[in-house]
């Protein structure tokens, strides 16, 4: 179990969450001098910052947006007298990439990973009825020895920066909630939900750790308000007649109340919202409630403007309606679990998440879109640092299943994405990971990866490990691209023989494919970066999807255009968005509806 509960904050009877968003002190380490100068009591020369966002885009010095390092946040936090006796945590979204957090200049915890949350229990270093300091040390130097995978240079200026193994730019900070528990001695520690459907009714399997011994009593009430189920204990079923069942754009959720007794008395509750689902993989389809379906949607990324990789409840509103305009009812969150917030709305709006640790850049190069398409091998996992490498990922995807896995919306899990995969010594650490994720999920969702373009059939070591097989593929632009697109469909459906071939009896899915496009650009006939291409380019690739049944899902890449690394490849970020950084469409997206419109859930099933 996970020293820490992943539980989202709320306040109930019985607990406290004060939101610690707004504006903190902030300060770059530019000499190295804040641990020995003793930052951990407080900043010298702070500026001021909001949270949760990425600290990049506020500036207009490049060396601050490019500034690799540790950096510092400072907030000070008032504890109610009333709290005392309680457990007090202060709960980080995330830190990217790792954190050290100090209170009253106390160390009180470190976290190394910056997409999942940590927390530290302050419980005996805060003053209650008094201010307190808390200061977080970030560092976002990438490293081959932890994911997202990367290096960190130092120029002639003796400026440090940030070389990425993979495309997107490198937002850094505290870049979701902050929050300031307050819970019972005695506490729902944590929820684990399984679901099984029997004919019109369902059982709910549950299973609630405490941090005591008090009984504990678990109800299910329903959208209206009534009891669907009751049970007794720490561990037991509970029984829902005339079951609603949480389906794909039509979300059903359920409350889950669990409560800790002392006799009449509530010594803690919590509740968790909750969908009745079941999600299988059986020969080449994709069940969901012992139905085929078909995914359509996005590769996504949290980025937008000004605050970079800071969660934006705006910004997430707009997605979701966007999506639900297009006909999608999918996304994967590439490269990296996204803000608890998205999960939940997901749940509320009947979206399909594939769910991806932030397993990126395991392919040893600056541009692997481009090199990995040349047959480019890397010998990645036979670097001496491999094993701490896998024992940083092994945590992450235990983070993120312990985060993540009571979310109807979560079907699968995404362990890696193009990865290098043509050694033999890939796969003994694949095969741990894999059976780490199957190990940790109660529901055993289908686990994948995302396949680069090197790893083709018979070249390929690790598919074997995908319950769902999942290719990003760049037939037509990083291959073949513009007047040769018709050789790119050749080889594009050369590939897919070369898998049907091999009788894998599993459903593929696309989790990227697309093609740069820059709004500003029209041009008769088209060329490369025009936005007829993009459609010609998108009717190829639909016809290839249409030609192979075991083909069952088309996630593009990207939702929105995104920022990246800057370099003569990308025009101030990616531009494969359908819709702009602004969430404004392109041509594409009316293509795209039209298509999706038209392609029932359950196609090809």
């Amino acid at each position: 179990m996970l020293e820490y509960s992943m539980l989202y904050p709320k306040t109930t009877a019985s607990r406290r969450a004060v939101c610690m968003d707004g504006m903190w002190n902030f300060q770059l380490d530019w000499k190295e001098e804040g641990v020995t100068s003793g930052w951990c009591e407080g900043l010298p020369q702070p500026d001021q910052i909001p949270v949760p966002a990425s600290f990049q885009d506020f500036y207009t010095e490049k060396d601050i947006r490019e500034y690799a390092g540790d950096f510092w946040y400072e907030k000070e936090m008032f504890i109610p007298g009333e709290w005392e006796g309680m457990k007090v945590f202060v709960r980080f979204g995330c830190a990217t990439h790792r954190a050290e957090v100090f209170v009253n200049g106390v160390k009180v915890t470190e976290h190394e990973g910056g997409f999942l949350p940590f927390t530290a229990d302050v419980t005996d270093i805060v003053r209650y009825n008094m201010p307190n300091k808390v200061v977080v040390k970030v560092n976002n130097e990438l490293r081959v020895t932890n994911i997202p995978v990367g290096t960190t240079v130092t120029l002639a200026n003796g400026k440090k920066m940030a070389k990425p193994y993979f495309d997107f730019y490198n937002y850094s900070g505290l870049q979701r909630s902050v929050y300031l528990m307050a819970v019972p001695q005695e506490y729902v520690f944590d929820i684990t939900t399984d679901y099984e459907i029997c004919g019109r009714d369902a059982k709910v399997s549950y299973k609630i750790a405490t941090t005591g011994e008090h009984h504990v009593e678990v109800t299910l009430v329903d959208e209206d308000g009534n009891v669907a189920a009751r049970a007794q204990g720490k561990e037991g079923v509970l029984e829902v007649k005339d079951a609603h069942l949480w389906e794909v754009r039509n979300a059903y959720l359920y409350r889950m109340q669990v409560r800790i007794m002392e006799g009449s008395q509530v010594l803690d509750e919590y509740e968790e919202e909750i969908g009745i689902r079941t999600v299988e993989v059986k020969d080449t389809s994709i069940l969901l409630n012992g139905k085929p379906v078909y995914l359509k949607g996005f590769g996504k990324h949290e980025d937008s403007d000004i605050v970079g990789r800071g969660f934006n409840i705006g910004v997430m509103k707009r997605d979701f309606e966007l999506m639900k305009w297009i006909g999608a009812n999918s996304f994967r969150t590439s490269h990296y679990p996204y803000s608890e917030e998205i999960y939940k709305m997901a749940d509320r709006e009947g979206f399909l998440i594939i769910d991806e640790v932030p397993a990126v850049g395991l392919f040893e190069s600056l541009m692997n879109f481009m090199e990995a398409s040349t047959g480019k091998q890397t010998a990645f996992f036979e670097k001496d640092t491999t094993p701490i490498l896998l024992k940083n990922h092994l945590h992450a995807v235990e983070e993120m299943i312990a985060r993540d896995k009571n979310h109807p919306s979560v079907i699968a899990w995404s362990l890696l994405n193009e990865p290098e995969t043509t050694s033999e010594a890939a796969v003994p650490y694949f095969k741990e990971v894999f059976d780490k994720a199957h190990e940790l999920d109660v529901q055993k969702r289908p686990r994948t990866f995302a396949l680069v373009m090197n790893s083709v059939p018979g070249v390929c070591k690790c598919h074997q490990f995908s319950d769902i097989v999942a290719l990003n593929r760049y037939y037509g632009w990083y291959v073949k691209g513009g007047h040769e697109i018709c050789d790119a469909r050749e080889m594009m459906i050369q590939e897919m023989e070369g898998w049907k071939a091999m009788n894998l009896n599993k459903p593929f899915i696309f989790t990227e494919y697309g093609a740069d496009t820059l709004v500003s650009e029209h041009k008769l006939p088209s060329v490369m970066w025009s936005q007829e291409y993009q459609n010609e380019y998108l009717q190829m690739t639909n016809e290839v999807f249409d030609s192979f049944d075991f083909i069952k899902g088309e996630q593009i890449w990207n939702f929105a255009d995104f920022q990246t690394t800057e370099g003569i490849m990308r025009v101030n970020g990616n531009k494969k968005g359908i819709f702009t950084r602004q969430r404004q469409p392109k041509d594409i997206a009316y293509k795209l509806k039209e298509r999706w419109e038209n392609l029932p859930v359950d196609y090809k099933g």
